[in-house]
């Protein structure tokens, strides 16, 4: 199998053994995303346990290009029964990128899989093909920030070397490098639990959602770290070369005849050393030296290094959380302390924006009706956040005393909220919108009363789809109307480019159409599944990066028309040797989405559960600087950019629009339930014949 390494270590923590899995067995998935759900599926008899549970299996994936030439291609998958969301912890995933699934494949692995809890805290220790469990003892790894737990692991493997030096590793595989091992780890957060608590390799690569900080806790594990000195075997390296060469040429940034840049990094962007959000406002602070960071094999760095070293790795939320800032330097050291104790930075900012809100209002504080021990007049200091952070991190008040607001704040913004009375009645927080997290407690990324694809695709999933796809097209136009300048496509341009390449529905441009009229559509259904597939295949299984793919409109194109729907296959089948088109990832990625669904449906999902927090019906979308307004819609025949403002999301036309989708999907419209006859058409009977044994199969 070119590109792969044909196994998976299998960790059972409870009973300290390791197990290797056939990858050939779950080939047909071709990695990541797909591969996770179907063992999951396999390995989690009883899919309705909780995310803490010992027998809920984490899976950790790379893909067939993970460590290879393919430009902003090698992520790394997470995945399993998370307990960030709200009121289940849904089957979910995250992912990250870095080095690690890189170095997982130089180590000999497609993949790792972890079940069980361990009796003590312990770490995974990869070198090539030998895996140890570790005591966490020796090394006093339990307790320390997610850095410093990197470092000594580090120190560890390598010894005294110095960077640079070559270490010899031994094993079948042998084998000599001058790398660090890639390490994944928890820090205080998980440790205790915290549902905000993530995973973190390096400085800044973060698996963010679904709280596996805390399943990992919960499991007892702190780390895994993985260093490998083989090799992947390329079906054609030459024709992988020229693949890359060739979407250099046609569509990458050219230096000398630099395009103006949007908001988000695109496949056509230059190299950003900096962050979205670098610059808190009133900052005087003179601009430092930095250059740019990237993922292995990726052409056009989006992270920074420093020459301060602060906020290093850091980008997009770390780097908004903490704006209200007294100054730059610090900023960015609330970055390095959600990094070092291992928090998702998109919660705990808008946590920190609910919190504040209350303050103001006289309900939260020091004495007050929801007594919180952190005093606000000092919001915009380093002290304020580092005792903020510490709540999360060790569920007490930041400063090593007993208090039961943090030990709300950690299990996570809504339930702190239930917690204290405050979704009650027709002026509950959910109904105002005061607390803005409109979807299975997540808070509001791009408004789901504007972005369709993004809020009807999160309703529909488990999670905030953190997907950028067409959401990068939108920001491009916001951020032109701001900066008095014209977009990089019109509407019509956008509508005809993107749609042209939306298989097996493309031509239809009303899938673009974000007006009111036509936003409970069966075109829009189209658009959110299209959306679906192409990011469950070639985003999360063939791991392609969310930012920089897909390549829809480039500047540097001929007229416009970007490397999308030839490129990906191009580079999947130089690495594998496949016979692989774009249309089958849209048909692969559509069959993992009916996959996922029919876990959550075994979870517990039905039509009625899948509903946005009342405001969203409720209160009119009034705008928000961050979030894109101006979107394609058709008007007496013409496309257009037009504002959007001032509307909800319909109650009564949502189901109608929840009943297009499904009978789109070919599930049950009553239940929302997957049929047999969808699912054997998707090579699925197995999964029929567990809901139906489950009494979950719907009609059709």
């Amino acid at each position: 199998m070119n590109g792969y390494m044909e196994k998976i270590l299998r960790i059972d923590l409870t009973e300290k053994k390791m197990m290797t899995m056939s990858t050939n067995d779950y080939g047909q998935w071709v990695g990541g995303h797909g591969m996770g759900s179907a063992i999951f599926f396999d390995l989690v008899k009883d899919k309705t346990i909780d995310g803490f549970h010992p027998a809920n299996v984490v899976t950790i994936m790379s893909s067939p290009l993970s460590g290879t030439l393919v430009p902003a291609g090698p992520r790394t998958e997470v995945q399993g029964i998370g307990v960030q969301s709200y009121p289940i912890g849904w089957f979910t995933r995250s992912n990250f990128g870095g080095r690690f699934s890189s170095m997982l494949k130089y180590a000999g692995w497609d993949g790792i899989v972890i079940e069980g809890k361990a009796d003590q805290p312990v770490w995974l220790d990869v070198r090539n093909d030998q895996a140890t469990l570790r005591d966490c003892r020796p090394l006093s790894l339990w307790g320390t920030d997610t850095w410093e737990c990197q470092k000594r692991i580090w120190h560890y493997v390598a010894g005294n070397k110095a960077y640079g030096d070559w270490m010899e590793f031994n094993g079948k595989d042998g084998g000599i490098t001058t790398q660090r091992p890639a390490v994944l780890a928890i820090g205080p957060a998980g440790e205790n639990l915290s549902r905000m608590a993530c995973l973190i390799h390096d400085a800044g690569s973060g698996s963010g959602q679904g709280g596996f900080g805390a399943v990992w806790g919960s499991k007892n594990l702190k780390a895994v770290s993985v260093i490998g000195t083989g090799s992947i075997k390329i079906h054609d390296p030459k024709v992988l070369m020229k693949a890359r060469l060739w979407q250099t040429d046609r569509y990458a940034f050219d230096l000398e005849n630099r395009k103006r840049q949007g908001p988000d990094p695109c496949f056509y962007h230059v190299p950003r050393p900096g962050t979205l959000f670098g610059r808190p406002l009133g900052s005087s602070r003179p601009r430092e030296g930095q250059r740019p960071q990237a993922c292995v094999g990726c052409h056009s760095g989006c992270r920074a290094r420093y020459e301060s070293g602060l906020g290093n790795e850091a980008t997009c939320a770390p780097t908004a959380f903490y704006f209200a800032a007294d100054s730059l330097d610090i900023q960015r050291q609330a970055c390095d302390l959600l990094n070092k104790y291992g928090i998702n930075a998109f919660e705990a900012g808008k946590c920190l924006l609910y919190l504040h809100d209350l303050n103001r209002m006289g309900v939260l504080g020091p004495g007050k009706q929801i007594d919180f021990p952190l005093d606000f007049k000092n919001y915009g200091s380093y002290a304020f956040v580092e005792q903020f952070i510490k709540m999360i991190s060790y569920r007490n008040d930041g400063l090593g005393n007993e208090n039961q607001a943090g030990d709300d704040l950690a299990e996570g913004t809504v339930r702190a909220a239930q917690k204290w009375g405050r979704l009650e009645g027709d002026s509950g927080d959910l109904k105002t919108g005061l607390l803005d997290f409109p979807y299975w407690g997540f808070p509001n990324h791009f408004d789901p009363r504007t972005e369709l694809e993004w809020g009807y695709g999160t309703i529909l999933g488990d999670r905030d789809i953190n997907e950028h796809g067409f959401n990068t097209l939108f920001m491009d136009v916001w951020i032109s109307r701001f900066m008095g300048k014209q977009p990089e496509a019109t509407a019509e341009e956008i509508v005809k480019i993107c749609t042209d390449k939306m298989v097996p529905f493309q031509g239809d441009g009303l899938m673009l159409d974000y007006g009111t009229e036509n936003m409970y559509s069966e075109h829009i259904a189209k658009l959110v599944a299209w959306h679906r597939y192409y990011t469950r295949f070639w985003k999360q299984s063939a791991l392609f990066c969310d930012w920089r793919w897909p390549d829809f409109i480039n500047p540097y194109a001929s007229g416009k028309v970007g490397s999308t729907g030839e490129s990906e296959p191009k580079f999947l089948n130089a690495v594998t040797g496949k016979n692989f088109t774009f249309m089958d990832g849209i048909e692969l990625g559509r069959r993992i989405w009916n996959l996922d669904h029919a876990i959550w449906t075994l979870q517990g999902r039905h039509r009625d559960m899948v509903h946005f927090a009342d405001y969203i019906y409720r209160v009119p979308y009034a705008g928000f600087s961050f979030m894109p307004s101006r979107m394609p819609s058709r008007k007496n025949g013409k496309w257009e950019y037009t504002d959007i403002y001032g509307r909800c999301i319909d109650r009564e036309k949502f189901e109608e629009f929840k009943t297009r989708f499904y009978r789109l999907e070919g599930w049950d419209p009553d239940t929302g339930y997957p049929s047999r006859s969808t699912l054997r058409s998707l090579h699925l009977e197995y999964v029929a014949d567990e809901l139906e044994k489950n009494g979950k199969l719907g009609k059709g």
